[in-house]
């Protein structure tokens, strides 16, 4: 058996637009802050280590309000600007006709990644799709590249498997999950140190099949 887990924003499709969108609403309306810019959104996203409600909002911790405001809106707004990345829809669907597994895990809650991926019409291509709500720790953990590999009952010995992103939580969650991680540099992320790196979506084709 193959498997491969993918991460969803930067890597399977992109939202930064639909994402900074909702952050600034929030920013406007609860703390009447400027804008700020897909590419600051972005950078912070992928900080290996960083407090996101300092960053967004200049609060020491996420706030209630400030999580209920964003949820609501961007529960509307994640399907108004949301792309897949040129080639992904292909390769998704050549993987699985070869018979790999497919699986998605994000840090992004899982409502959203559902309502996403069917909305650009690969959800069905997948066997498990979970977010950060599911477990008690999100990635650079391993808990949800555990969840999936369990779900297929991976043994080390019989199977091979993969976590495909584009930051360092994806790398370091594949890493402390035993399994080989591949960077991808078509999304958020240009470029990378990292052992595996690929530049299309295709070149998965050439690693896996």
């Amino acid at each position: 058996m193959k498997i491969v887990i993918f991460d969803m924003d930067g890597t399977l499709l992109d939202s930064k637009k639909d994402i900074t969108i909702s952050i600034n609403h929030v920013r406007e309306k609860n703390h009447n802050l400027s804008p700020v810019s897909e590419e600051y959104v972005v950078e912070a996203i992928n900080m290996e280590v960083r407090n996101l409600s300092k960053l967004f909002y200049e609060t020491e911790i996420y706030l209630e309000r400030d999580r209920e405001l964003f949820e609501s809106h961007y529960d509307v707004q994640c399907v108004q600007n949301v792309t897949l990345y040129n080639g992904v829809e292909e390769t998704l669907q050549k993987l699985v006709a070869f018979g790999v597994k497919i699986s998605v895990a994000t840090n992004a809650p899982t409502q959203f990644a559902l309502r996403m991926l069917e909305h650009l019409g690969v959800k069905n291509l997948f066997d498990v799709i979970i977010g950060a709500d599911r477990v008690v720790n999100s990635k650079p953990s391993p808990e949800m590249l555990h969840y999936i590999l369990n779900h297929y009952r991976y043994e080390r010995k019989n199977h091979k498997a993969w976590m495909v992103g584009d930051n360092s939580k994806d790398v370091l969650s594949a890493q402390a999950a035993g399994i080989e991680p591949i960077f991808v540099t078509w999304g958020f992320t240009s470029s990378s140190n990292e052992t595996r790196v690929v530049k299309r979506p295709k070149e998965l084709l050439d690693i896996v099949l």
